[in-house]
């Protein structure tokens, strides 16, 4: 082999070793496995997730060893049919729910997102809770400035809630 070949080989591995680098960084977190028959820890919230509420839901499920469940809650506006798309809505809440699920995976929590429709928030989490069992509920309690839960829905879900509800304000 002369010079010019084995240069070549060397060439070529450090490029294949500089892609399967880049490939390996920018891979998704893998999902961890979801155990049928543990606790499910709900999260719902509208427009973003304050990140001290994030924080304290994924101290939670590890300490339980629960899965965490992120619901972002889109509100079907009246001119629309309740099995209307809303795909700017979705484009809004997609990135937010892989940042939550990012953050859970790097904690060692196993997550499974969701995303419900309702007339209001109060609405979209009844029809959650009609299909799937919780075990806690983590609910964010009213930032100025930012979509989400009022007094009144904290109220309501402090009431029917169908499991253990945890309402956290964040210092401010």
């Amino acid at each position: 082999m002369s010079g010019l070949d084995a240069g070549l080989l060397v060439l070529v591995a450090a490029l294949a070793a500089a892609l399967a680098a880049t490939l390996v960084a920018r891979r998704p977190p893998r999902r961890l496995p979801i155990v049928r028959d543990v606790r499910r820890i709900l999260v719902p919230f509208e427009g973003r997730l304050d990140p001290t509420v994030l924080d304290a839901a994924i101290r939670m499920a590890r300490a339980e060893n629960a899965v965490l469940v992120p619901a972002y809650l889109l509100i079907i506006p009246l001119r629309y049919a309740e099995d209307s798309p809303l795909k700017d809505q979705v484009a809004v809440a997609m990135p937010l729910l892989e940042a939550v699920e990012h953050a859970a995976l790097r904690a060692g929590v196993p997550v499974d997102a969701r995303i419900e429709k309702g007339r209001t928030l109060t609405h979209a989490l009844k029809r959650l809770w009609e299909v799937e069992p919780f075990d806690r509920i983590v609910a964010p309690a009213p930032v100025p400035g930012s979509p989400g839960f009022t007094e009144k829905q904290l109220a309501w879900l402090l009431t029917h809630a169908p499991a253990e509800t945890v309402v956290l304000k964040p210092a401010a």
